[in-house]
């Protein structure tokens, strides 16, 4: 089966510099176990290395995107090389002015390719790898300048105060929801900027939703039902770096672990129905499959979700997002693949990458 991702959108950059999907709920979800093998869609990273604080026997990231699996390789080099303090500086979670610097120390530690793609990259580096996609620099043109046409940067900084629930539901009805807020969130967070901008327009092949309107109610949820003073992903977004809200990976109580078990991660410059067709079966017990469905049609999905059936051991689980797209195992696969749905439904609702409209786990039976 071939990629029908790659068929329509270009992959020679970077897209995300980080992951935008909270690996808290991704690690809940899969409930990796000692010993376990893990596939992991790499994006940037993030992700992959945060399951190996679960103490899996191998992680196993893939990518068709050779940039982003770059992205990986610097995350692999500086955690060898630095410490805790100066990877968060190198990813931009922290102030810095000695970045290149800190690359410098990491470059020894990358393969030839990786070298050659970030030393042509100096200027993406010393604003912090963390910055350096196209999703981010999205963020940073919303930050910049749509965000001071809505609120003050004192009211930005009240809103970033931890609250109790009620204080915050109160505070974005009076403050913050304005109808200048409204306008330009939508304007800004359209189908066409967004595919523009942010992502791809080929990501929204099968989109049929309001794309603004969808982002707005999540929006509203992260920053009332949740706390945005505890959410990397909001304090990216409305300030540039993560306070003291780090992802998992970036924790200092993950940073020794995962450090110590680098040697468990690879990665491959691969699709997902490249490296699905020459697997073994029944050799792998957690996917993280991220959004990789939401690109795809439905014929696609489930074709895609019979070869990682193949592949998996008895009692795998694997847990993916929609977005805008919704997808989920279909009913001729129930006998094979059984939906955790009490559990996914509940992960969602805490889930701090809050943009996507569902989660989804499911066991392979």
């Amino acid at each position: 089966m071939r990629s029908e991702a790659a068929a329509h959108a270009d992959f020679s950059e970077v897209r995300y510099a980080q992951v935008w999907e909270d690996a808290d709920v991704l690690l809940e979800g899969l409930a990796v176990r000692p010993g376990d093998v893990c596939v992991s869609i790499a994006s940037a990273g993030d992700n992959a290395l945060a399951l190996l604080t679960r103490d899996p026997a191998r992680v196993i990231a893939i990518d068709l995107s050779p940039a982003q699996l770059c992205c990986l390789a610097l995350r692999v080099a500086a955690y060898r090389t630095l410490t805790h303090g100066e990877l968060l500086e190198l990813v931009g979670s922290r102030p810095s002015t000695r970045r290149i610097d800190l690359f410098e120390r990491c470059r020894p530690s990358l393969d030839a390719a990786s070298r050659l793609f970030w030393d042509s990259r100096r200027a993406a580096i010393d604003a912090g790898i963390g910055s350096a996609g196209k999703f981010e620099r999205y963020f940073t043109l919303f930050r910049r300048r749509v965000l001071p046409l809505v609120h003050r940067g004192q009211t930005v900084r009240a809103l970033m105060q931890p609250k109790p629930a009620e204080q915050r539901r109160r505070f974005y009805e009076e403050r913050w929801d304005t109808a200048r807020w409204r306008l330009l969130f939508r304007l800004f967070f359209s189908r066409t900027m967004l595919g523009r901008l942010g992502r791809d327009p080929a990501f929204f092949r099968y989109v049929d939703a309001d794309v603004a309107a969808s982002i707005l109610r999540r929006t509203k949820h992260a920053l009332t039902a949740l706390d945005p003073a505890d959410n990397p992903y909001v304090h990216w977004i409305l300030t540039g770096t993560h306070g003291a809200a780090l992802p998992c990976a970036l924790r200092p109580e993950h940073f020794d672990v995962i450090r110590d078990r680098l040697d468990r991660i690879e990665w491959h410059c691969t699709s997902l129905e490249a490296f699905l067709a020459r697997m073994p079966a029944a050799s792998t017990d957690r996917w993280n499959l991220s959004d990789a469905f939401e690109y795809v049609s439905l014929d696609h999905y489930h074709g895609t979700l019979d070869a990682v059936i193949r592949g998996s051991r008895h009692g795998a689980r694997l847990a993916y997002w929609n977005m805008l797209v919704p997808r989920r195992r279909p009913e001729r696969l129930a006998d094979r693949l059984r939906s955790l749905d009490d559990i996914a439904e509940r992960l969602h609702r805490v889930d701090r990458a809050f943009f996507y409209s569902a989660f989804r786990v499911e066991e392979v039976q």
